[in-house]
């Protein structure tokens, strides 16, 4: 009887043990693509000199060539599934980013390839050949009218001639990027008709103003329509230069803010603000007036600057309320994302293209460096804050697109060039901590296996139920990766956790005369 138990016993301490070992192997994988290798590439990274002078930096180019394979599966299979008819029109993340998110990739991929006609050709391959699926799938999936159901509801059957700012924006955006790369002569009658129909549209409307949706405007989306117009005319062969100068009077004189900057929204019959100035909004102004009005541009982005730069606590960027007003550190919306003392994630992130596309590389620099330090580059090339910030199931891809086309902004013709800037002191401390963290864990994981080897019989409570357990964890796991991550990570943090040894009474030990400790 004894024996039997005792066998027994040895058998269950000998599975545990392959768990232990499983469990070191896990937590070795795991420190060095979380804590060791991110941190790692991103101290080589801040080095790059395109980050403060201009040109592409290699984690753009690194980006691309990992990103854009994945871009074409989703997207294709996106429109594939049709999923997005039926989405609520409340479920802003579900409808508008899906196709925000392929016209940030088109524009990267725009930008690179105008890097590799002046001559870098980092990438080794042409970038419309290699990303001509992406290219084509992305695009379609904007035009998709089945991704169109959350504009029809506002707008009925006449969402294509009938304001509807933003998505009639993205689409010509999409077509034009399309066209300009790969000459296909894809949607050809769609893209002129957009642009001429908007054009005259918002060209006779009063205020200069149009809604994106019913009572809801929005001037950022209006001048970046204006932008991806002129950017149609040169696939189209058009001139809408006259319309673009009228244009300038939405966003000027009385249509402006207490600060001489555009309001984030207003009321497209008048024209009057009916929000303040704020930061998510004057990044996305000072990236696309630029090439549409350069002295109003320059204008803005001295306002932007002055009213909303903050530096503290080793920390820079840009506030998404000014600092002259009302003192709001701490909310979140699904414009401005998390603001964080201040500091507006979406301002700061934007602010990189909004600072490379003015010359600015003074606060270039530092925002890249920060942005590098947070994105968090995975062994396999994916980038996991913006990834884990993106909505998984509708647009996983849109972080990752985003800080593609935000990296990719070179300084528009004739725009005077300023340099400076340094490496905030937070950039360091979250990579070096994470380092020393990483390192850590490695260390503790080693010592926690060799002390488990040197105990000869290990007492372990319950341990088929542990064993079940850790089984459990393991494969559930695996099973909510693709579904979702957080809950993936949460299973194998658990499952790393076992096997729990019973705690020995003091002074006490196991036969191989070591004490007992509460884990192995």
């Amino acid at each position: 009887m004894h024996f039997a138990r005792f066998i027994s016993a040895a058998r269950y301490s000998f599975n545990i043990r392959k768990i232990s070992y499983i469990n070191f192997v896990t937590i070795l994988v795991l420190a060095f693509s979380f804590f060791i290798y991110p941190p790692a590439r991103a101290l080589v990274d801040i080095q790059d000199p395109a980050l403060s002078h201009g040109g592409i930096p290699k984690a753009s180019w690194r980006l691309y060539r990992n990103l854009t394979p994945r871009y074409a599966a989703w997207a294709r299979n996106r429109v594939a599934q049709g999923r997005a008819e039926n989405l609520s029109i409340n479920n802003i993340s579900g409808t508008e980013w899906p196709l925000f998110g392929s016209v940030f990739y088109l524009w990267g991929i725009e930008n690179l390839q105008a890097a590799w006609d002046a001559g870098d050709h980092s990438s080794g391959v042409e970038p419309k050949v290699f990303a001509r699926d992406a290219i084509v799938a992305a695009s379609e999936l904007v035009v998709d009218p089945r991704h169109a159901g959350w504009v029809r509801k506002h707008w009925g059957d006449d969402y294509l001639h009938r304001e509807n700012v933003f998505y009639r924006m993205l689409v010509i955006a999409a077509l034009t990027s399309r066209e300009e790369l790969l000459h296909d002569h894809a949607h050809p009658g769609m893209l002129a008709d957009q642009v001429e129909t908007f054009a005259g549209e918002l060209d006779a409307s009063k205020s200069g103003l149009l809604n994106d949706y019913p009572g809801e405007c929005y001037p950022g989306d209006v001048m970046a329509a204006v932008m991806c117009i002129q950017h149609a005319d040169v696939v189209l062969g058009t001139d809408h230069s006259v319309f673009i100068r009228h244009a300038l009077r939405g966003f000027i004189g009385s249509k402006a803010t207490r600060l001489q900057l555009p309001p984030y929204s207003a009321n497209a019959e008048t024209g009057f603000p009916l929000d303040d100035s704020r930061g998510c909004g004057n990044s996305y102004f000072c990236l696309t007036s630029p090439g549409l009005w350069p002295i109003q541009a320059r204008q803005w982005y001295e306002l932007y600057d002055k009213f909303f730069w903050q530096e503290s606590l080793g920390v820079t960027g840009y506030r998404e309320f000014a600092n002259n007003g009302p003192k709001i550190n701490w909310t979140m919306d699904v414009d401005a994302g998390p603001v964080i003392e201040g500091l507006g994630v979406s301002a700061s992130a934007f602010g990189v293209g909004a600072a490379r596309k003015n010359g600015r590389f003074d606060r270039a620099y530092p925002l890249a460096t920060e942005m590098i330090a947070t994105i968090w580059v995975l062994p396999n090339g994916v980038l996991a804050a913006p990834r884990m910030l993106s909505n998984l199931s509708d647009a996983p891809m849109l972080g990752e697109a985003a800080i593609l086309w935000q990296l990719t902004i070179q300084p528009e013709k004739g725009f005077p060039v300023k340099t400076g800037g340094g490496v905030p002191a937070s950039v360091y401390v979250v990579l070096i901590g994470a380092l020393l963290f990483g390192v850590f864990l490695i260390f503790e994981a080693g010592e926690r296996f060799k002390i488990s080897r040197r105990d000869l019989q290990p007492v372990f409570p319950a341990p088929r139920l542990q064993i079940f357990l850790w089984m459990v964890f393991m494969l559930g796991c695996v099973a909510f990766w693709t579904i979702s991550t957080w809950t993936s990570m949460i299973l194998l943090l658990a499952a790393i956790l076992l096997p729990i040894k019973r705690k020995m009474p003091a002074g006490g030990g196991d036969a191989g005369g070591k004490t007992a400790t509460t884990k192995e």
